[in-house]
């Protein structure tokens, strides 16, 4: 049986954490047979680029990031009688978007990215527990773009995120541009401008190597 201070803090040991849960009906398809709760794991700051680039799969082979995510969340999820369901690996894919908003903890933003009530945009998922117990989950939180001023709107330089979506090759076209270098090294402008993401100690090393990996 999961217990969730274990659960916690074996997460801890590798710097992840439970960003959001929710219940699962009985034979709810979708599912691993028998799964009645979903916790959504993610980067637990401070500390995880530091953790992360220390492990042995950090090796200049292709995917570190994921094989490591595989090793040790699968390990967890076998320790706790789970079972690992991963954001990447596909297709077919989980619906790890649907998933984060049956939490009550991430929502829609803006700029149509998702947005986390600790992390802000910067909000990301290394993989998703699925457990046979009913456990308890992280609370639902009080939606944070109703209160801002939503200055991920108009942070985009080349206007590739917007209200209407995301202009992936606008994105591209841009970052392949000398104006695009403070996105390439520092992370997206949009993903920053949120006050939730500027309370967030993700490292902006971290971040140049999403952007290096999504900019291929």
């Amino acid at each position: 049986m999961a217990s969730l201070p274990a659960l916690a803090g074996r997460l801890a040991a590798e710097r992840l954490e439970i960003l959001g849960g929710f219940a699962v009906a009985e034979g709810e398809a979708g599912f691993p047979p028998g799964t009645r709760t979903l916790l959504m794991l993610g980067p637990r700051e401070p500390g995880f680029w530091a953790h992360l680039t220390s492990q042995p799969e950090w090796d200049g082979a292709p995917d570190p990031v994921d094989r490591w995510s595989r090793r040790v969340i699968g390990r967890i999820a076998c320790d706790f009688g789970g079972k690992a369901l991963f954001p990447f690996g596909g297709p077919p894919y989980h619906p790890y978007y649907q998933w984060a908003l049956r939490t009550g903890r991430v929502w829609d933003s803006p700029v149509r990215l998702l947005v986390h009530a600790g992390q802000g945009l910067m909000v990301s998922f290394r993989g998703a527990l699925a457990l046979k117990e009913v456990v308890d989950v992280p609370p639902p939180a009080t939606q944070p773009c109703d209160s801002c001023p939503a200055p991920c709107l108009v942070a985009c330089p080349a206007g590739a995120i917007t209200d209407a979506g995301y202009d992936v090759p606008r994105c591209h076209g841009f970052l392949d541009q000398p104006e695009g270098a403070d996105c390439l090294t520092g992370g997206c402008l949009v993903r920053r401008a949120c006050p939730l993401s500027q309370s967030y100690a993700r490292l902006p090393e971290q971040s140049a190597y999403h952007m290096g990996q999504f900019h291929r």
